[in-house]
C-alpha cells in the first residue's frame, strides 16, 4: 500500500529524510519516534505528496511520486486522513460543520454527509458535542473532532503528527486507543511522536528516525 524506495527529502534547517526504503502494509500500525527536528514530520508529507521525493520514489495506493501529476494528488488524498497536533479546525464552525469538511469538498451529497457525520461522531463518542464550537472543547475533545474528520471520508491510511503533543497523559491514551480502534477495523496508521512512553509497550513496529536515517524495529 505505501512503498518508499530510496527515498531521500531534505532542505536547509533539517535532516529530512534519507535513502528511505520500506513497506507499510493495508491495516498496520506504525509508530514513527525521534526527536523533534529529526525527519517525522517530512516522512509523513512524503506519504501524502506534500513533499516529493529529490532522490528515490515513495508510492501510495498506486500513485507513485515520480509520475504523479498535479491533479492527481487530490485524489490521492482523498485516501488519506491527516490528524495535527494543533487540531487546524475552523474556530467559526460546529464539530458537525469542521467533520463534514471534507465531504462537502469531494462533492457528497447532503444527505449522504449527515449519514456519514452522525455515523463517525457516534462512533467516537462526540454526538452530544455535534453542535459546539471548538473552543468549547477540551484539548482531548478536539483532537477526537481532528480525529473523527480524519477518517470520515474512509481511508486507507491515517496519518497522526503528533497528535498527543499538546495533551495530558490521560487525553493522550484516550487518542492513541481511538487510533488503535481505527486500526482494528481495518485502516491503515502512521502515527509520529517523541513521546515514546506512551508507546514503548504497544505490539507495534516501531520506524526510529534519527537525523534522517529510518530504522526499523518491533514492538
Amino acid at each position: 500500500m505505501i512503498r518508499f524506495r530510496n527515498a531521500t527529502f531534505s532542505f536547509k534547517g533539517s535532516a529530512g529524510v534519507s535513502d528511505a526504503s520500506f513497506a507499510v502494509e493495508e491495516g498496520e500500525f506504525i509508530c514513527i519516534i525521534g526527536p523533534t527536528g529529526a525527519g517525522k514530520t517530512t516522512l509523513l508529507r512524503m506519504i501524502y505528496m506534500d513533499a516529493i521525493p529529490q532522490e528515490g520514489s515513495v508510492e501510495v495506493a498506486g500513485f507513485s511520486s515520480d509520475k504523479i501529476r498535479s491533479k492527481q494528488v487530490a485524489l490521492l488524498r482523498r485516501k488519506v486522513g491527516m490528524v495535527f497536533q494543533d487540531f487546524e479546525l475552523l474556530d467559526d464552525r460546529s464539530v458537525f460543520e469542521n467533520v463534514a469538511l471534507p465531504l462537502h469538498v469531494i462533492g457528497m451529497s447532503r444527505e449522504e454527509v449527515h449519514l456519514k457525520v452522525d455515523g463517525v461522531l457516534d462512533k467516537l463518542g462526540l454526538t452530544e458535542k455535534s453542535h459546539h464550537l471548538p473552543h468549547q472543547l477540551s484539548g482531548g475533545e478536539q483532537q477526537i473532532v481532528s480525529l473523527a474528520r480524519a477518517i470520515v471520508k474512509d481511508p486507507i491510511v491515517v496519518l497522526a503528527d503528533e497528535p498527543t503533543g499538546n495533551l495530558d497523559p490521560a487525553a493522550s491514551f484516550k487518542i492513541l486507543k481511538l487510533l488503535e480502534a481505527i486500526q482494528k477495523s481495518g485502516t491503515a496508521v502512521l502515527m509520529a511522536t517523541h513521546n515514546y512512553n506512551l508507546v514503548k509497550d504497544r505490539n507495534y513496529r516501531f520506524f526510529e528516525i534519527i537525523k534522517g536515517q529510518v530504522r526499523i524495529s518491533s514492538g
